[in-house]
């Protein structure tokens, strides 16, 4: 059930909102609670952290006509309720392997 919820939310944020608040938006993971009531919906945003903000605003904004959509689409009687967390997990990524590659690089200049 998450990995559908995750699709049917990327579709939506894809082409179906007409918030400029909400830029690039890629859904990474959607955990959906044991009782089906809540699901935290990770997003990685495009972009710097301003441009992050805003699209957070929109999102939680949009969380009806979501919720909604993944309602009819999947023919559920009720949606969960969806709360948006802000994925940075990439950013991270990235930063580790900079500072790896930097170590790397000053280890192989000492040698």
């Amino acid at each position: 059930m998450g990995e559908a919820l995750r699709e049917e939310i990327e579709t939506i944020l894809e082409g179906e909102l007409g918030d400029p608040r909400i830029g690039l938006v890629n859904v990474s993971e959607v955990q959906l609670a044991e009782d089906g009531r809540s699901a935290r919906v990770f997003v990685v945003v495009q972009g710097d952290d301003q441009e992050a903000e805003r699209t957070m605003q929109g999102l939680t904004a949009a969380t009806g006509f979501i919720r909604r959509e993944l309602m009819e689409r999947l023919r559920l009687r009720r949606a969960p309720d969806l709360l948006f967390h802000l994925d940075r997990s990439q950013q991270y990524e990235r930063r580790i392997n900079e500072l790896l590659q930097r170590t790397r690089k000053k280890q192989g200049q000492q040698r």
